[in-house]
């Protein structure tokens, strides 16, 4: 089987709830596969949320706030809970006030503590607001977006994994990190640059709008980063899934805004 298929097998079968029935190689050069495929995992996650949509917006009879109802809970369901398990971790530990050390340990902790439920509850039903408004001010761009969101949020996962060190030398974050090659900086370069030319060539009047995206996820990059090492001396597994969530919200805000004020 071909190594990059068997790396993005492996984005899968790890940061969804799709199951993958096989068991697949986890040596170095199968997760650097992985690490490299991020952005078109989320590519993968945004063309079912966008797949989603178009049928429940185009072919039923379903109002705006059960579509939106529909979409939030299939980026949810999609991941399996995954990366808001991690940022209730985070939000657990870094509104602890602890030193590093202790919120590495409460990290570990597999309850829920008051901080990490009213986080996780703030970031759903602000994410739900989002979607809905997005929805009853439905734009020509809108479908496509929603399918490149997940890209950017994978994108800033895998930048974070590449330039910021591990907090820790254990869990799921560290055991990426080993497998981390600077190459990997040219992979999402060429992602982008296909994303550029692809809006260059077939939709030029929204280029201003990936360039806003980019430029986004490239701020939550610095500050998720900037955040990690100051917070927690680097990054863990939750940390990276809690970026997921951060900048996907980041994203949301901004194609909302985008059909609120600039579009609306």
């Amino acid at each position: 089987m071909n190594k990059w298929f068997i790396g993005f097998l492996l984005n899968i079968q790890f940061f969804t709830a799709i199951p993958v029935r096989k068991i697949l190689p986890m040596e170095g050069e199968f997760l650097q596969k992985s690490i490299k495929t991020f952005p078109l995992l989320g590519l993968f996650q945004g063309f079912i949320y966008m797949s989603l949509f178009f049928l429940l917006n185009e072919y039923t009879p379903f109002t705006a706030l059960a579509i939106a109802f529909f979409v939030w809970l299939c980026t949810i369901l999609l991941t399996g809970g995954l990366h808001l398990d991690g940022w209730m971790d985070a939000s657990d530990a870094y509104f602890s006030y602890q030193d590093r050390k202790k919120r590495l340990e409460i990290m570990k902790d597999p309850h829920v503590g008051a901080f990490g439920l009213l986080s996780v509850v703030l970031l759903l039903s602000t994410k739900f607001l989002f979607i809905y408004e997005i929805v009853t001010r439905m734009q020509d761009f809108t479908y496509l977006f929603v399918m490149l969101l997940p890209l950017f949020s994978k994108a800033v996962m895998g930048w974070i994994l590449l330039f910021v060190q591990e907090a820790k030398k254990d869990g799921l974050g560290a055991y990426f990190k080993r497998a981390v090659e600077g190459r990997g900086t040219l992979f999402y370069s060429g992602y982008f640059a296909l994303v550029f030319l692809f809006f260059f060539f077939l939709y030029s009047q929204w280029l201003p709008l990936f360039f806003l995206f980019l430029s986004v996820s490239i701020g939550c990059y610095f500050l998720l980063s900037r955040f990690m090492k100051r917070a927690f001396g680097g990054l863990t597994g939750d940390l990276l899934g809690a970026s997921v969530e951060g900048t996907e919200l980041a994203l949301w805000a901004t194609l909302w805004l985008l059909h609120y004020f600039v579009m609306g």
